[in-house]
């Protein structure tokens, strides 16, 4: 999987802006330019490695000075006390960019860790488990690559890649009359015919109503179990089904045998614990 440099580097120079300010009166004060050193990252809890190559541009960026060797490529699993990177080149240099790359790649070491699970959970029932646009501002780019690490699917990008007839659209149509089949026949009138239209739904009636108008796909939106599987059999293979709505590592799997082909989970990226990772100076 790669990453746009371009994209990447932009994030990172941003980035370090933000927390350099008008400098590091700590290190300055305290470190002398042209001091030299070597510094590790080293993992502190079993995980999924994602973004050792972004922690690296942010050493590259805050100095060209500094050398960066990747030990452990993203996507691996990681076990407490492996070696990651290896830091190189002026200590002053390393210090400064210290936070702004473990804050990368813990973020990003977390959401594929926690995609992983979600991965395993349903392995085996054909159901792929993708992300949501709930993610951090300005760094989806980056997160939903993490989920990629991770072994999920990607949803929508922006706003741009696809029709979501989600709830606030219908009751806004429905408010001038219109219905659920009218916004996707208006919709399906207005797009290219490369587009999917995807209508999300909680009632089974209004499952049949989509399927009625043509619907590429449909996401169950907080539907029980229950439901979700009379919806699978009315579905019947003539849409995608995709399923969302307060899913966990407890009832995925449950979700995924009723028969869904997506399961679409906002917690991979809005509620990710940060993968433990630590930057040691050798002494």
């Amino acid at each position: 999987m790669l990453l746009d440099r371009a994209a990447v580097q932009r994030i990172v120079a941003s980035a370090l802006a933000e927390d350099l300010g008008w400098g590091d009166v700590t290190t300055e004060g305290l470190i002398e330019p042209d001091l030299k050193g070597v510094a590790q990252l080293m993992a502190k809890e079993e995980g999924i490695l994602a973004g050792i190559t972004v922690a690296a541009s942010v050493f590259t960026t805050a100095d060209p000075a500094l050398q960066v060797e990747v030990i452990v490529p993203d996507g691996s699993r990681v076990e407490p006390g492996a070696l990651l990177a290896v830091v190189r080149g002026p200590l002053a240099s390393m210090l400064k960019a210290e936070r702004v790359a473990l804050n990368f790649v813990q973020r990003l070491s977390g959401i594929a860790t926690v995609t992983s699970r979600y991965v395993a959970a349903v392995a085996g029932t054909g159901a792929r488990i993708v992300d949501t646009r709930k993610t951090t501002p300005n760094l989806r780019f980056l997160e939903k690559y993490a989920v990629r690490v991770g072994g999920g699917f990607n949803h929508r990008f922006c706003l741009s890649d696809g029709v979501l007839i989600k709830d606030n659209h219908l009751a806004a149509v429905r408010a001038t009359g219109r219905s659920l089949a009218d916004a996707v026949r208006g919709v399906r009138q207005r797009v290219p015919h490369t587009v999917r239209i995807e209508v999300e739904v909680e009632l089974l009636a209004e499952v049949e109503e989509a399927l009625a108008a043509g619907a590429d796909a449909i996401l169950l939106d907080n539907m029980d179990i229950a439901g979700m599987r009379r919806a699978v059999g009315l579905i019947a293979g003539q849409a995608i089904i995709e399923a969302s709505g307060g899913i966990n590592l407890d009832t995925v799997r449950a979700v995924a045998e009723c028969g869904v082909d997506l399961i679409s989970v906002g917690a991979l990226t809005h509620s990710a614990k940060a993968l433990d990772i630590s930057m040691e100076m050798d002494s």
